[in-house]
């Protein structure tokens, strides 16, 4: 009777759901590719897990997700398709098929995500030559060294030193101090021989800044670590247990000139340096990794969300009319409000997640050349996009986790594994709040010289007029307009303030901070709405049948409106919203959760997540949650006696003490 439950719920889909699938994974081509490559990877039993990795040791834990990941890389290669190894690997990688084979994390993830797309943006045709093929077959295993124990996203404050001997035309790396080592980088403790170490440049007596230089930190036969070189694990974290996060210091270590990857500012065997042409290149691969970020963790909120809509339809409690029958807690509006919110953000973040990483490609694969224009407005774009994603699915997870009551508590319901890596990811390749600076320093600019690209509206002076704007509230594009009026009210309301400290004398950098409020305040109302102005312009683009349409466009809806009821002080601000608004689209959004309902499991199900992904007792396809959670209580090593041997060792001798 259970398990008939998500049937019934599917026979009430008005749509078609493979277009939904089709249209998050960009084409119906590559839906095909995923799947098939899905369904290669997980026909392989030895990547499965023997024990369940929950009652394992850290160590064995490690040993055993390392086991897998040689594998699962190795039937990477070997995949059939046409979708290309890299794309292949990138989704080994992520949040999709990789992460049914490794719940606790990957340790050769930082390899394939950072030091092979580092190799490939910033080492010379040569350098390329020799290290790229070898990268890639894993003939050595790299990390990413930037992250240090005392500075993290504040890269000019990095102490690791690089310093040139025009003698030998060798760089000398140093630690200077504790706070210099690094700290946090993925696969560093026990797995990579290589790393990209960010190290400050010195040369001539002078630094020149953080730059990347490739090196060997280990016996690539013997894996011991070469001279100079203190290298480790960094212990247990609240997730990603298994990606052995490392530390590594440097004591006069020597590499030769030709390990700083020089693609875009050389040293010279004098020690002459050469600068590059803009400023921002070298940033290449952090922001390629903030992309990757955005997609992964629309892949996450995704499976938050399926087993949270798909449990709510199963879990039946209270009663609705006394009297009558339990009702699944889908029907209570309360419930509603916490799992339908979540699933329209799925659609806005992906399709914000498509638009980031066809303007990366614009930016980097324009043959040779870089655009230097687009430059800032990828940086602030992915700045932003990272933060906004990351906060914003971190409390999403955590509102669909409570939605599930005492089961998403546990383990197996796979909420405890998706938050601690969401939330890893608020911090990890920029901490948001300063991300939230960076990008408000590129708003300030545009504000005051005219924007360009998604900040061209901080130069419609006509906006900022105080009047209520005229239109109907169930307008998405009348919406899109509130959006927009917020968010450059947000923006002035900063600069205001910047404007007003600086006139009474306060140092520009003092002023900065003093501000720094009002200034976060405003790239969130920025990426806001650019999620919304990309949401209604990829709703007004895409090729689908019109039931499909109809679907996307009360999802649209309710995150446009769910929106403006979280922050609605704001819109109230700023927006020119009154509060007859206000309760009009708290009106409108119960209308769209009546609307949403019938098709909730179908949607999510156009998700097309296997359960072996999924890897969640609640959110099971066929709707047997209880039987499943069962068996995994009997699972547990506790059950294989009825009497531990510490009841004889010390609950016995403890009840016997008669204290």
């Amino acid at each position: 009777r259970i398990m008939s439950i998500l049937q019934e719920e599917r026979k009430n889909c008005t749509f078609n759901r493979l277009e939904i699938t089709n249209l998050l994974d960009g084409s119906a081509k590559a839906t095909e590719n995923r799947r098939e490559l899905e369904r290669f990877i997980l026909s392989f039993p030895e990547l499965q897990d023997k024990i369940p990795i929950d009652y394992l040791s850290h160590e064995d834990r490690y040993a055993e997700e390392l086991r897998k990941a040689c594998l699962l890389i190795r039937k990477g290669f070997e995949a059939p398709g046409n979708d290309g190894q890299a794309n292949t690997m990138r989704y080994l990688m992520g949040a999709g098929v990789g992460s049914a084979v490794l719940k606790e994390g990957n340790p050769l993830a930082v390899h394939f995500v950072m030091f092979v797309p580092t190799i490939m943006n910033q080492g010379t045709p040569e350098q390329q030559m020799e290290w790229l093929s070898k990268a890639w077959n894993c003939e050595i295993v790299g990390t990413y060294a930037q992250t240090e124990l005392g500075h993290g996203t504040f890269l000019r404050g990095l102490e690791t030193t690089a310093t040139y001997d025009p003698t030998t035309e060798d760089f000398v790396l140093n630690t200077p101090t504790v706070t210099a080592y690094k700290w946090w980088p993925g696969g560093l403790g026990k797995t990579a021989n290589h790393a990209v170490v960010m190290a400050q440049l010195w040369t001539k007596g002078k630094c020149h800044g953080p730059h990347p230089f490739l090196v060997q930190l280990r016996d690539t036969d013997t894996h011991e670590p070469l001279s100079g070189i203190d290298v480790g694990e960094i212990g247990p974290k609240m997730g990603l247990n298994t990606n052995d996060n490392g530390y590594l210091g440097f004591k006069s270590h020597r590499i030769p000139r030709t390990a700083m990857l020089m693609k875009y500012s050389q040293v010279l065997p004098d020690g002459t340096y050469v600068k590059p042409a803009h400023s921002k290149l070298s940033y290449g691969t952090m922001v390629f990794v903030r992309v990757v970020i955005v997609s992964d963790a629309c892949q996450q909120l995704m499976k938050a969300a399926t087993i949270a809509v798909r449990y709510s339809c199963v879990r039946k409690q209270s009663e609705l009319i006394p009297g009558e029958p339990e009702p699944q807690i889908i029907e209570y509006q309360a419930q509603q409000a916490k799992i339908f919110p979540p699933v329209a953000a799925c659609f806005a973040l992906k399709f914000a997640a498509f638009y980031i990483i066809d303007l990366y490609q614009e930016t980097t694969q324009r043959g040779e050349e870089i655009d230097l224009d687009l430059l800032p407005e990828l940086h602030a774009l992915s700045c932003g996009l990272k933060a906004l994603s990351t906060t914003d699915i971190g409390q999403f997870v955590e509102v669909l986790r409570q939605s599930c009551g005492g089961h998403g508590y546990m383990s197996n319901s796979n909420f405890p594994r998706i938050y601690s890596q969401v939330q890893a990811a608020y911090t990890y390749e920029g901490e948001n709040t300063v991300l939230w600076l960076q990008v408000a320093r590129h708003l300030i600019k545009s504000y005051k010289n005219g924007g360009n690209y998604t900040s061209s509206y901080l130069s419609e002076k006509e906006i900022i007029r105080s009047q209520k704007l005229s239109g109907n509230i169930y307008d998405p594009y009348f919406l899109e307009t509130v959006f927009r009026r917020t968010a450059f009210g947000l923006v002035r309301r900063a600069a205001a303030e910047l404007d007003r400290l600086t006139a009474q004398g306060m140092n520009p950098h003092i002023a900065w901070n003093k501000a720094s409020v009002l200034l976060i305040d405003a790239a969130k109302g920025h990426s806001r709405y650019f999620v919304v102005h990309n949401f209604n312009e990829k709703v007004a683009s895409i090729k689908i049948s019109q039931a499909t349409r109809d679907v996307i466009c009360h999802l649209r809806d309710l995150y446009l409106v769910h929106g403006i009821l979280a922050y609605k002080g704001d819109f109230i601000m700023f927006g020119g919203l009154s509060d007859l608004d206000i309760v009009g689209l708290q009106s409108r959004q119960s209308y769209l959760f009546e609307q949403i309902r019938p098709n909730a499991v179908s949607i999510v199900d156009a998700f097309d997540i296997r359960d072996e992904i999924l890897n969640s007792t609640l959110g099971v396809a066929n709707g047997d949650v209880y039987n499943r959670l069962m068996e995994e209580a009997k699972n547990s090593p506790l059950n294989l006696t009825q009497v531990h041997s510490s009841f004889q060792n010390y609950l016995k001798p403890f009840m016997n003490a008669h204290l």
